[in-house]
């Protein structure tokens, strides 16, 4: 057996951890902040408060506020331009996966020439070489849903050609410092709790099903599951519950640190072309609604590796039965109701949604364990329709 493991991130854990952000060496003196474009980093005071550490660490900022729940490509183009105008010498993301993606992307265009999309593989993307580096990026997570203060993974949509496309450069998009503070978590509603605590499910999940997985990758894994098999329900019944929303930021944390020694399957191929061709489609959600049979299809072909998923979620007598336990932990967060229609999903569309995820995020196909064909694919979409 041979692996690597290289994380070079820095990370500042646990309540109250924000407030090192006033006197921990930062990567330079003139950061631009990357936030949603919706109110809650203004409304809960976070971004005021981001503000004012920079300032105590005496290091300005400028303020980039147009992030969507499915971060755009043209979003990232405004953002590297910004910075560039603005001699910025560092990014940070402060919000959920969104934000720190779309850092992480406007990092990479702050430094190098040309259009987003010529550096993205899969899909209509060139595929060329990042020759430019990057600015740091600093990583400030206020849900726990992505991971991607532990990794280098970002995911941005070309909005015009449906494309939803993973990229990461390892270590130019690692971040390299990252706090993770549950009391900023303690403000997400609860829907948005259960989907993003279920995102960083499957990372760990499928980070156990990846054939390259490692056994780094898969003791970060279980106790990762572990975590959120315990405490997701808890975050999402008490939003205010500090010790649930803990657990689930280190299991969050710890799916990232998945992220960087496994990978993904094609689970989240399927689910990037559904947000793809459906952006209302909360990532988590898409995860949710194509689980159960996705899970159970590969409960025949890995059965050692879903086990292994299955026994780390054993809180409830669920055994060694990965699909009765997925369906309980859904159950228990209110989100096994969830149906594909109601996004706009349509049934005779669910061979274009297969095709989009073989054409942009194919690679992730190859990291399954068992080699799915088209026509496996469409049936596992196809049993997931409601």
């Amino acid at each position: 057996m041979q692996f690597q493991y290289h994380i070079p991130t820095k990370i500042h854990f646990g309540p109250g951890t924000l407030a090192t952000l006033g006197k921990e060496t930062l990567p330079g003196k003139r950061a631009l902040i990357v936030v949603s474009a919706g109110p809650s980093m203004k409304i809960n005071g976070y971004l005021e408060r981001v503000v004012a550490l920079l300032r105590s660490n005496h290091v300005d900022a400028v303020v980039f506020d147009k992030i969507l729940p499915n971060p755009i490509k043209r979003h990232v183009m405004e953002g590297a331009a910004l910075a560039r105008a603005e001699h910025c010498d560092f990014v940070i993301g402060l919000g959920g996966g969104s934000s720190i993606d779309s850092a992480k992307s406007i990092a990479i265009m702050a430094k190098n020439p040309g259009d987003y999309w010529d550096y993205i593989n899969g899909g209509t993307g060139k595929g060329q070489p990042v020759t430019g580096g990057s600015l740091p990026v600093v990583a400030i997570t206020t849900t726990a849903g992505t991971g991607t203060e532990a990794d280098p993974w970002t995911v941005i949509t070309h909005e015009d050609r449906q494309e939803k496309i993973g990229f990461g450069l390892s270590p130019l998009t690692f971040p390299v410092l990252s706090i993770v503070d549950p009391e900023l978590m303690l403000t997400v509603p609860p829907r948005l709790t259960a989907f993003q605590g279920f995102d960083a499910f499957f990372h760990a999940a499928e980070g156990i099903l990846a054939n390259i997985a490692t056994p780094i990758s898969d003791a970060y894994a279980v106790k990762a599951i572990e975590l959120i098999a315990k405490s997701l329900p808890l975050a999402v019944a008490d939003g205010g519950n500090l010790e649930a929303r803990t657990d689930v930021a280190l299991a969050n944390t710890l799916a990232g640190m998945v992220e960087s020694t496994s990978c993904c399957t094609s689970e989240h191929s399927l689910a990037h072309a559904l947000g793809a061709c459906h952006p209302d489609i909360p990532h988590g959600a898409a995860l949710i609604m194509v689980s159960i049979p996705y899970f159970r299809f590969f409960a025949e072909k890995a059965q050692d590796r879903v086990a292994m998923i299955a026994k780390a979620m054993d809180y409830s007598g669920a055994g060694r039965d990965v699909v009765a336990a997925l369906q309980q932990l859904q159950d228990a967060c209110g989100v096994s109701n969830l149906r594909l229609s109601d996004f706009g999903v349509q049934r005779d569309q669910i061979p274009k949604y297969v095709q989009n995820a073989f054409d942009t995020m194919g690679f992730l196909f190859t990291l399954d364990r068992y080699q799915l064909s088209f026509d496996e694919t469409v049936r596992i979409l196809e049993d997931s329709y409601r």
